[in-house]
């Protein structure tokens, strides 16, 4: 049987597909969107709807939500499933999230318990996933020039985000709206495991925001108003994860040697080593396997899920050190299969400890390499998928 996968380019999509053939099942890719990224709904629509026509596939699927797909399938009485890896994800406020023909995966159980009561009969809770396959191909493929160029004590691969932070354009805020940010800054690095800047944002806030950004995100039809979580989410939470990975990398570089790889802008880390971005596919599992601590650090709008990187990391056999999520303790165990840290002086010591003890460190990435294998990988997640609509 055939299926439609709408493809926008994320990194997950190739593994997806695999698992997917995996099952069985015959994929048909939509591409138009990797090559065309300011394709419009209506071509989109345009797009999806020809290939229904004429293959009429048992689902169609997308990572993240599209309303204009959505609501193409609900016409043609065809499956629309769908899988979150980012959050925010604003267009879940569409009213096409109410369509009976949904079936949409949310990896974040907050980001699922806020849009469940919506169509409560077809949205689910599905965290992330990993493809071991794949990473144990290329961790066996690590050469002497890969160890030499890969092998870190503390390593950190990603964004500084500095280019996804909107408010760093915005020229016309207040000088109340500002410093208004910036205490919910400082008091959101300071707790780990809960994220409080939806709810306390203020009206005026939320206002400024939208009137000085002419891009700020909108439906025409929203199940619900949806200004204070883009205003939280896309906005202040974008500030907090730049300021947090800034102040991070650098309050561990006063006392270890650490890596980063990124495309971000640099010139505000001090006594960091810095790497360009890596190849996705090719190196950054070997990064993974190689450095003796991974670093972790989860952005505040993934409220209490798990991101991607926990996955990747575990998958790559490396050790992983993360902030303290919520669901952390419903997959791992924390110790044993990985490990977290609740504050800045708790990373800084158990790094320490990490470093100093090989074989407990070792140890701890093999269990979590192994729960990975047994629960977590690609394979699983697709089966529960695909379950819904049997």
């Amino acid at each position: 049987m055939e299926i439609l996968f709408y493809r926008y380019g994320s990194i997950c999509e190739p593994d997806i597909i695999h698992a997917f053939r995996q099952t069985g099942l015959t994929v048909l890719e939509d591409t138009t969107e990797i090559t065309s990224k300011a394709i419009s709904d209506a071509d989109r629509l345009l797009s999806v709807e020809k290939i229904i026509n004429e293959k009429h596939p048992l689902f169609v699927f997308s990572i993240n939500f599209y309303p204009v797909i959505a609501d193409i399938c609900h016409i043609y009485r065809t499956p629309y499933l769908c899988w979150t890896v980012d959050s925010p994800v604003p267009e879940l406020f569409s009213a096409s999230i109410r369509h009976d023909t949904n079936r949409v995966f949310l990896f974040d159980r907050a980001q699922y318990q806020a849009f469940a009561p919506y169509n409560p009969d077809h949205i689910y809770h599905l965290p992330l996933a990993s493809c071991t396959e794949r990473f144990d191909r290329v961790v066996s493929s690590i050469s002497s020039s890969n160890r030499k160029a890969f092998s870190c004590d503390i390593s950190f691969v990603g964004s500084l985000y500095s280019e996804k932070s909107p408010l760093r354009t915005l020229s016309g805020l207040s000088g109340y709206t500002k410093g208004y940010i910036q205490a919910l800054v400082e008091a959101s690095l300071k707790i780990y495991g809960y994220n409080p800047v939806e709810e306390a944002l203020s009206d005026n806030v939320i206002a400024n925001i939208k009137e000085n950004d002419s891009n700020f995100f909108s439906l025409k039809n929203p199940v619900a108003d949806c200004d204070r979580y883009v205003a939280a989410h896309s906005y202040v939470g974008m500030e907090i994860a730049q300021t947090e990975r800034i102040r991070t990398l650098n309050g561990l570089a006063k006392h270890f040697t650490v890596d980063l790889f990124t495309q971000s802008d640099t010139s505000p880390l001090k006594n960091v080593r810095l790497h360009s971005g890596i190849h996705t596919l090719t190196e950054m599992p070997k990064v993974f396997h190689l450095s003796k601590i991974n670093l972790n650090m989860t952005i505040k709008p993934i409220e209490t899920g798990l991101p991607l990187r926990i996955f990747d990391i575990l998958g790559c056999g490396g050790f992983l050190m993360t902030n303290y999520q919520s669901e952390l303790e419903d997959h791992f165990d924390i110790g044993t299969d990985l490990e977290a840290y609740s504050s800045m002086e708790e990373l800084v010591d158990k790094c320490a400890y990490y470093l100093s003890h090989d074989q407990q460190r070792t140890q701890i990435a093999q269990n979590g390499y192994k729960k990975v294998c047994a629960m977590h990988t690609y394979p699983h997640r697709i089966r529960t998928m695909i379950a819904s609509i049997v």
